[in-house]
């Protein structure tokens, strides 16, 4: 009889033979993101809060911007780095506070799948969206002051962009 850990191999090796895909790792992080989506469903139905038919288009506004802004905040921000440390290695500034990094490649496929994830802002936009999401039903009042913080610090990110690109143009 083989092991869970032995099939998971096994289908790894036969995925990709040719390059390393942490796959367990991958199984991890679902497994992980569905415990998030399942602890706040469990939640909201604990304390009786009402989960909205539909939220309201200034809602979704305000977390989609709140999302693209604390996603690249975690993934790319330096001063976050010290977070994705574990599982990463610096390699290079990337501009506007920014860096790159690179997923480490010793140690566990778990590691290696949450360096993937924490490094990649798109990866991690469906995880802080659900948690921004699950935060206007638990905590609504919170969670937009939370957003507009958010909001408005990734407005001001474009606008100091904005400004950079017309004061080089005006130098010229």
């Amino acid at each position: 009889m083989t092991s869970l850990s032995d099939r998971v191999s096994r289908v790894s090796r036969a995925y990709a033979p040719h390059d390393h895909r942490p796959l367990a790792g991958y199984l991890v992080a679902m497994g992980a993101f569905g415990a998030l989506a399942a602890s706040l469903a469990a939640a909201a139905r604990v304390t009786g809060r009402p989960v909205p038919e539909r939220p309201s288009a200034a809602d979704v506004a305000l977390l989609s911007i709140a999302t693209h802004k604390l996603s690249r905040l975690i993934a790319k921000d330096a001063v976050t780095s010290p977070l994705r440390a574990p599982f990463t290695r610096y390699s290079e500034p990337a501009g506007a506070a920014e860096l790159n990094e690179e997923v480490r490649d010793e140690g566990s496929s778990v590691r290696h799948g949450i360096g993937e994830l924490i490094t990649c802002p798109f990866c991690l936009a469906v995880w802080v969206a659900t948690g921004l999401t699950g935060g206007l039903v638990l905590a609504p009042r919170l969670t937009r002051l939370a957003a507009t913080v958010l909001t408005a610090t990734a407005v001001s990110d474009f606008l100091q962009m904005g400004y950079s690109i017309a004061k080089e143009k005006a130098e010229g």
